[in-house]
């Protein structure tokens, strides 16, 4: 039988973002002046929350860029998304492409957690332009609106928190996870979805936001010894660390595919991050063409001189070289973009530089 202490652990995370509801307001708080354990919880929370808004920016001066403040964001061209800018529809677009381009890095993690709390940010960013303005109800990609879209997020990123010991923050309708697992995360999925619709959308928000700043909160999060723990998620055995990673992957292309949505030009990760999310992307491309494939040079076409790495055998000369937008990259890995439409250089062996970019293509569960 549910506590008081168990419901409002349950709400600290909404607590933390300043998402509860007018009849916890009062009712947080008073527990938290009772409740060492509570109380110790809540101000955990609200820190990891207080530097994902970048309070703790360097300097010490307090970023704007989650409110989308114009007088506090610096310039800068237009960000370039799959290989062309975007026009700016208006103003506003523009605001808040600064204010994402703007956004504090990470909170204090350890290097493989900072990509996804940048990427927590950034999406936090742009939700708050639909706080003002709606819009929750545009299609977006797949048969998801917007608040579905986040929806989607609290069941995605809920597979690493489940593994950290984190508490499911939707009720689970089918229980334990026996079937295969993709089975079992579509099912999910399609459940979480549901829940969340029959909410108001910052209740959503809510849920999400405080599942990612527990999680980001976990000691692996913050510890790279903990992180190097190999664990299998969603089909793929990978260290915590990397599962981190894939987690700031597919926030960041679902904030993009809001963005394209609502005409919202979402620039892409800061480039240490980014170079993060290649370097798993190629090792995971690497493992999935097998050293059997015809062997190509893969090249960054920026990124420096070390960005390259040879994929398939090993054991005969390299028959074709393929150059991709390290952005690029990334959006045919996460299937939005198709082999035959992503832009490249190529030279030599059509058919092994295919083989790479449909394999690379197929890679996307996202």
């Amino acid at each position: 039988m549910s506590t008081e202490h168990d419901h409002v652990r349950e709400l600290l995370a909404a607590w933390a973002v300043g998402a509860l509801l007018p009849g916890d307001e009062k009712r947080v708080p008073l527990h938290l002046a009772e409740c060492e354990s509570c109380a110790a919880e809540a101000e955990r929370l609200r820190e990891t929350v207080r530097l994902l808004d970048g309070h703790h920016r360097a300097g010490g001066a307090a970023s704007g860029a989650a409110a989308g403040h114009p007088t506090e964001l610096g310039g800068g061209a237009d960000p370039v998304m799959g290989g062309a800018s975007r026009t700016h529809a208006n103003g506003t677009a523009s605001v808040l492409a600064l204010a994402l381009r703007s956004r504090p890095a990470a909170p204090r993690v350890a290097a493989h957690a900072a990509p996804y709390a940048g990427a927590v940010s950034g999406l936090r960013a742009l939700l708050r332009e639909l706080e003002t303005h709606g819009a929750w109800g545009t299609p977006v990609v797949h048969d998801w609106d917007v608040h579905g879209t986040v929806a989607h997020l609290i069941a995605a990123d809920e597979h690493l928190a489940r593994r950290l010991g984190l508490d499911t923050r939707v009720p689970d309708a089918h229980g334990a996870e026996e079937a295969p697992w993709e089975e079992a995360w579509s099912a999910r999925t399609a459940d979480v979805i549901a829940y969340e619709h029959e909410r108001a959308p910052e209740q959503t928000v809510a849920t999400w936001a405080g599942q990612a700043a527990a999680l980001l909160a976990t000691p692996e999060a913050r510890d790279p010894e903990l992180a190097a723990h190999a664990t299998t998620l969603m089909g793929v055995r990978l260290p915590v660390a990397d599962h981190f990673v894939v987690r700031a992957f597919e926030t960041w292309i679902h904030t993009d595919d809001i963005g394209r949505a609502l005409g919202l030009a979402v620039p892409p990760p800061p480039d240490a991050h980014l170079g993060q999310l290649v370097r798993l992307a190629v090792r995971i491309l690497g493992l999935a063409l097998g050293p059997a494939a015809p062997p190509v040079l893969f090249a960054l076409a920026r990124g420096g001189d070390d960005a390259q790495w040879v994929l398939g055998s090993e054991d005969e000369p390299v028959r074709a070289e393929l150059v991709l937008d390290p952005v690029d990259f990334c959006l045919l890995v996460g299937g939005r973009y198709a082999p035959e439409e992503v832009p490249r250089g190529a030279t030599g062996d059509a058919a092994a530089v295919q083989q790479v970019l449909e394999r690379a293509a197929s890679l996307a569960w996202l």
